[in-house]
């Protein structure tokens, strides 16, 4: 899963919960080697901070509604790719 789709993710995840259209949703992802993968998600004036569990909730999410398939089956395994940034594998 791409860095831009792991965004759609967590936009679609983000306006659903909040009923604002995914377009009203800006997310910068972050990785630190301490504190691991997070987002950050603006939207409404709103900044929420998500850690990387609410990371694959959204990608859970995307899966159940964009793909069809079953999220809680799936193994997400988030990595930092040096050239195409945080990215998803999906079992």
């Amino acid at each position: 899963m791409s860095e831009q789709d792991i965004i759609n993710a967590i936009c679609l995840h983000i306006a659903d919960y909040h009923r604002i259209e995914p377009a009203a949703v800006e997310v910068e992802l972050a990785h630190d080697d301490d504190e691991g993968f997070s987002a950050e998600a603006y939207f409404e004036g709103r900044k929420q901070s998500l850690p990387s569990f609410q990371l694959i909730q959204a990608i859970r999410f995307w899966i159940e509604h964009e793909l069809q398939e079953d999220p809680i089956g799936s193994g997400i395994q988030l990595e930092l790719d040096p050239d195409e940034g945080i990215i998803a594998y999906i079992n």
